[in-house]
């Protein structure tokens, strides 16, 4: 493929980003390759091969001003048309996504501080895919295929890269990111296109959690219920100091569990927080510190607490007696 030879910039088209299904592991994994699957925001970036360069998220949003560090990108690219799917990310002091500080850079479109956030937390693109090439559209071309071409552009610089994909292999693939701490892999056909828009069953990403016994510290009012119906918990782990708020649970409970929970609830209420540290949480009811729940969640936020905890069961065995 070869730059627009008439001098004008190319016109991609708006390509939606196509979606895994979650899931576990395939296997037998000889049809599929393995990638991991970063902690950050789904970016799809277009340039028309005269330097210009537009970003757009998952929801099809321009967020170009908000990450201006990877406007360089266009440069680098030259004359060249290209539909890039990939994530941004900001990685910490080891290197590895934080989700936490990424939040600090979404939603600024004021170029000034989007300008001094990028110098304070700059942002990385992770580039996975290419939909189009100098005015030839990827989209039917195989996985493999598409990441040979994306292979050839050379995409390594200080806010963006082409994180290597192992074919097969993905339980050693599992293995290293468990070790490394990222959010979890996805798996991908080696013989898929690209279906913009689609959560298709030939992109699988599985997620790493961690499962944790917390202690329930309050509750929340649940929205349309009679009164003592718990919504969420507020729970938290024992510190050196006492016990640190971890977090709000909402997701995974089961109506009869709702039922059961609130009924203990009423038995141990107090009028003050257990937790030693501010919680900040509107209409919060506070409890004795004795009920232990299990839940899981993906990681922990720079904030201390947990990012997308999920109820998993009550712990009546570890249940706090004194």
């Amino acid at each position: 493929m070869v730059p627009n030879s008439s001098g004008a910039p190319w016109s991609p088209p708006s390509i939606a980003p196509m979606l895994a299904v979650p899931g576990p592991l395939p296997v037998p994994d000889t049809d599929w390759a393995f990638e991991a699957k970063w902690d950050g925001a789904r970016c799809v970036l277009t340039t028309t091969g005269d330097g210009t360069v537009r970003l757009t998220s998952r929801a099809g949003n321009d967020v170009t001003m908000t990450y201006p560090e990877l406007q360089a990108l266009g440069g680098v690219l030259g004359g060249r048309g290209a539909v890039l799917d990939g994530e941004v990310v900001v990685l910490n002091a080891s290197g590895r996504p934080d989700f936490g500080l990424l939040q600090r850079r979404m939603g600024v479109v004021n170029a000034r501080r989007a300008a001094r956030l990028a110098l304070d937390s700059p942002a990385h693109l992770m580039i996975f895919d290419v939909m189009f090439l100098d005015g030839t559209t990827l989209l039917d071309s195989s996985y493999a295929e598409r990441r040979e071409a994306l292979s050839w552009l050379g995409l390594e610089g200080p806010h963006w890269s082409v994180p290597a994909y192992v074919h097969g292999q993905g339980a050693q693939v599992w293995d290293a990111v468990v070790r490394e701490g990222l959010e979890g892999v996805v798996a991908k056909r080696l013989s898929s296109p690209y279906t913009p828009g689609v959560r298709s069953a030939h992109w699988r990403k599985t997620r790493r959690m961690e499962t944790l016994d917390v202690i329930i510290g309050g509750w929340t009012q649940r929205n349309g219920a009679a009164e003592g119906v718990p919504g969420a918990v507020l729970v938290g782990l024992d510190g050196p100091a006492g016990l640190r708020y971890a977090g709000s649970v909402g997701s995974g409970m089961s109506e009869h569990e709702i039922a059961e929970l609130g009924a203990y609830l009423a038995v141990i209420t107090r009028s003050t927080s257990p937790f030693v540290d501010q919680t900040d949480v509107v209409g919060a009811h506070w409890v004795e510190p004795r009920l232990v729940a299990e839940v899981t969640a993906a990681e922990w936020t720079t904030a201390g607490r947990l990012r997308h905890p999920v109820w998993q069961r009550l712990r009546p065995d570890l249940t706090r007696l004194e």
